[in-house]
């Protein structure tokens, strides 16, 4: 096994282990907290686009052109629908005009 292959298998369990670890936390906030935790992981998918970006500036190989590409285009998915979900809630707790 090359160095390159455990440090790909490392970086797949922490992944892995990060990726359940997010669905636990999030599946037990308070719909109370719902806005504000979406605006927040908006925050980090734009911090995680830009790092995207930084890596597809120089990619090592195919493999991480493919992989940094799907990640763009995933994490551009879920800014464009968290701003879509969080613009919907706040339109529920605007006031109403009052009907004469």
């Amino acid at each position: 096994m090359t160095l390159a292959s455990t440090d790909l298998q490392i970086n797949l369990i922490i992944f892995l282990l990060a990726t359940f670890l997010g669905l636990e936390l999030v599946r037990h906030v308070s719909r109370l907290l719902h806005t504000p935790l979406m605006a927040l992981t908006n925050a980090i998918s734009s911090v995680s686009i830009v790092a995207a970006l930084i890596v597809l500036s120089d990619p090592k190989d195919n493999l991480v052109l493919i992989l940094v590409t799907v990640a763009i285009a995933l994490v551009f998915t879920n800014i464009v629908s968290g701003f879509a979900i969080t613009e919907r809630i706040l339109r529920l707790f605007k006031q109403r005009k009052p009907t004469k």
